[in-house]
Order: structure tokens, then sequence, then C-alpha cells
């Protein structure tokens, strides 16, 4: 386990992939209880187990704003109720089995730019599989899918406050290490005795008694 205080910009791409690129041409599906928009400022609000789905991408939350922009992207606000937390999970590029997920108080989707920021207790790990391989946990996370790039601070804010507290970096091992070689007895060979020879016989001379 690594500590090191959330201020660092942590360039990943030797252990990362980008999220699938197939996502940004699939169409949003979006569930909810209750439903608010506006058709001239194009904002959308959703309450009551909101969920967000754009090809592998999966966002879920107590509440979502949505923001569409004149070319059609989504900027989504995820605010989730006092002990929940509003999360994310989405396919990685790069294998058949890689995934990304987070969670936060609170999360802000910039579909135009690939990018996802995490406010308030926040937390993203990276699996393959079930297995998780690299976790980061902080007040405030960023995650450039694009150029595979995470910024933690600790503060939620965004910024670095000196004293504020620290964060944690979990990096699991790549592949499973050989195990060690049992060493050889450092006690001298010991070499049996002879075994002595046998005694001669002698026969007594005849006419002897």
């Amino acid at each position: 386990m690594k500590k090191f205080l959330a201020i660092a910009l942590l360039g990943l791409a030797a252990a990362t992939a980008s999220a699938e690129k197939a996502d940004s041409a699939k169409q949003a599906v979006i569930t909810y209880d209750s439903l608010e928009t506006n058709e001239v400022t194009q904002v959308t609000i959703l309450t009551g187990n909101v969920v967000v789905t754009k090809g592998t991408l999966i966002l879920k939350s107590d509440r979502a704003v949505i923001k569409e922009t004149p070319e059609g992207d989504m900027f989504v606000t995820l605010t989730a109720s006092a002990g929940k937390a509003a999360t994310f999970r989405q396919k990685r590029d790069g294998g058949p089995d890689l995934w990304i997920e987070g969670q936060a108080q609170r999360i802000e989707y910039d579909e135009r730019n690939d990018m996802m920021k995490l406010f308030s207790n926040a937390k993203i790990r990276q699996l393959e599989g079930q297995k998780p391989t690299n976790e980061i946990e902080s007040e405030f996370i960023s995650y450039d899918s694009r150029k595979e790039v995470f910024v933690a601070r600790n503060d939620a804010s965004g910024a670095n406050k000196p004293g504020q507290g620290r964060g944690t970096m979990i990096i699991a091992p790549r592949k499973p290490r050989a195990a060690p070689a049992t060493p050889a007895s450092s006690a001298p060979a010991v070499t049996p005795a002879p075994t002595p020879a046998p005694a001669p016989t002698t026969t007594p001379a005849a006419g002897n008694p």
C-alpha cells in the first residue's frame, strides 16, 4: 500500500487502458422515477433511482441534472442522498474483461471531453474481471479517459490544501511471483566409518595338541 499527500498527478498510462471508444457512438438510455425538462435551456432534472446507460458506461444516483450542448453532447451531474454514493462503471479498451468504476457524493461526467470528476469521499478502482488492480481514494479525483490520466486532491473543491488530509493508492501485483527455491543444507557431509576387516583364522599344525 502506498500513501501520498493527495496532490500528485498520476499518469498511469502503463497500467491503464482508455474507456471503451465504442460508447461514444451509442445512444443514452435513462430510467428514473420523476423527470422535469426544459426544452429551451436543454436542462433535464431527474430524481429517484436514476440510471444512465450509454454503451458500457452506467451512471447511477438519486438525482441527476443533464445539460445538452447544441452539438448534442451531455454534461451529467449526479448527486447522492446523505449516506449514499453516486456511482459509475465502464469497460476499458485493451482487454476482454477490463473495467473502471468509481463512487463519490457527487460525480460530474463531461461526455464531450470524456472526463469524469468525483467530489467528496471519492474512490476509483480498475479491475480485471472482479479483481481490483489499482485503487485511489481521496476527496477529489478526476479521470481523463482520453489521456489516461488521474488527478487526486485532498479537498472536495478540487484544490489541494495543506493539512487537509491524505489519500491512499493501492497497486495490486501484476503477476504472481515464483516461490523462492529451498536453500541447500550448510551442514558438512558425514563420511561413514570404514567397516573393519575380519580377524584371520589360525589352523593348528598337524600332530600338535
